[in-house]
């Protein structure tokens, strides 16, 4: 299946990133909410919830017991819908489909997520860099008004209304019941509606639930947001509703994707207005990486084990140990590399890296940068280098974060606590930027490969 491009736009023209100092401060305030397990949104916080609560809380008919307004027509739509999560529970190992984009097996400690005969192929959806953060046009009605929302794997409720008006259509239905969701920089609340969402050609979604905001904060230029995350993130958000079907959701109870599996391109650029990201829903695109993709299961240690956690080892060079065999989480919604205070130390006392008191970020000289070694990450029994390149800030975006032109600043920080707590490390937004990664729920791993920028040396 070939690749959906939708039209996007970059975040930061309208949303203003921060300085460096803010960033860090919020990367920071993640790590200390995921330490304390707030919000956990991996794979098997997943499964957790749904042994508490049963198999997938059936949002419709939850409603139609409150409110007893659903038809007869839902019912055979709710049988279906339970035949393909039946299904979808006893994938296994799936084949490339000829077009680069696949559900095929994986290497390393896991195999990558496939589909079912009865579903569709996995389908790309581009995005833009904007230095810190991907956004999307997405239509919402029929007709479809175009809207521009923030794309995010950290929550799972998708929203309009922070600046646009919501556009009621003839597809447009209100539930009556009431929204409230927080995001660690800002929140919405507003009424509930189903209605047709459109993210391309190839991906239309009849009958999803959209926030539609009466108040919002933190949120200026952008209209809401698009929840990509899993269900899970969803319970306590909506009135009279354990559970809201998210987009990803029912994608798949459509069949239009045939497992729930995200993978993620990112590349690294110097400038803030690039459509050089790309999301692929249902599977991986074979494109957009270079040799096998290593799965790793999701960690044991907690409280990584809740999020997208794994274990890694962590070197500088070849003689500078500095985590081994600690659990962390991949995440898209950290900006920087975020290492335990420990490894930190040790990594700026290598590099000879000092404290900018400006940006809060380590610097270096130039001469130091022609010094500066790989660090190396092994994961899954692979290891990947990541550059000397790749550990600094792209040069030409340091005003962005309210740097100096002429220095070199260095992604990794500090997390703010020591190791041995269960969360050691995030590889964030930038980290991510040198490789494709998959976020597989179906088989509770996490994927990750080389690509053709993991050396590039444009930062």
């Amino acid at each position: 299946m070939s690749t959906v491009v939708v039209r996007s736009l970059p975040f930061n023209t309208r949303l203003t990133v921060g300085n460096a100092r803010e960033i860090l401060a919020r990367d920071r305030a993640r790590a200390q909410k995921i330490l304390a397990g707030v919000n956990p949104h991996g794979p098997l916080a997943l499964r957790e919830a749904r042994r508490r609560h049963g198999e997938r809380h059936d949002h419709y008919e939850h409603r139609e017991r409150h409110h007893g307004r659903r038809e007869h027509e839902h019912e055979s739509e709710r049988e279906r819908e339970r035949e393909r999560e039946h299904e979808h529970k006893h994938h296994s190992g799936g084949a490339d489909t000829g077009s680069g984009i696949s559900t095929g097996s994986g290497t390393g400690t896991g195999t990558g997520s496939t589909g079912s005969g009865s579903s569709g192929g996995p389908v790309g959806v581009d995005v833009t860099d904007a230095s810190v953060n991907y956004d999307a046009t997405v239509g919402v009605g029929s007709p479809a008004t175009d809207y521009t929302l923030l794309i995010d794997t950290g929550s799972s409720n998708t929203w309009v209304g922070a600046d646009k008006a919501y556009v009621k259509t003839s597809t447009s239905k209100s539930t009556g019941d009431t929204v409230n969701v927080s995001y660690g920089s800002g929140s919405f609340s507003g009424t509930e509606y189903t209605d047709t969402v459109t993210l391309a050609s190839q991906l239309v979604i009849t009958n999803q639930s959209i926030g539609v905001a009466s108040s919002a904060q933190g949120f200026s230029g952008v209209d809401g947001i698009l929840g990509v995350g899993p269900v899970d993130l969803t319970q306590g958000t909506v009135s009279n509703t354990n559970e809201v079907p998210t987009v990803t959701d029912n994608l798949y109870s459509q069949g239009t994707i045939s497992t729930e599996s995200l993978g993620i391109s990112f590349e690294p650029s110097t400038s803030a207005e690039v459509a050089n990201g790309e999301l692929t829903f249902g599977g991986t695109d074979s494109t957009r990486h270079t040799g096998s993709i290593t799965y790793t299961p999701i960690t044991t240690t907690s409280p990584a084990s809740l999020y997208w956690g794994i274990n890694q080892d962590v070197s500088y060079g070849t003689g500078t140990t500095l985590l081994s065999g600690n659990a962390g989480i991949v995440d898209t919604g950290t900006t920087l590399l975020l290492l335990a205070s420990d490894a930190f130390s040790k990594y700026q006392s290598a590099t000879g890296a000092t404290l900018d008191n400006t940006t809060g970020l380590l610097t270096i000289t130039e001469s130091q940068y022609e010094a500066l070694q790989s660090l190396y990450f092994t994961i899954g029994g692979t290891t990947f280098e990541f550059t000397a390149n790749a550990q600094i800030w792209p040069r030409a975006l340091n005003t962005q974060i309210g740097g100096e032109s002429g220095k070199i600043y260095l992604v990794a920080s500090n997390l703010g606590s020591e190791s041995g707590q269960g969360l050691d490390f995030i590889n964030g937004f930038a980290w991510l930027q040198r490789f494709y990664s998959v976020f597989d729920t179906t088989n509770a791993q996490v994927g990750l490969a080389n690509t053709q920028y993991t050396d590039a040396t444009t930062n």
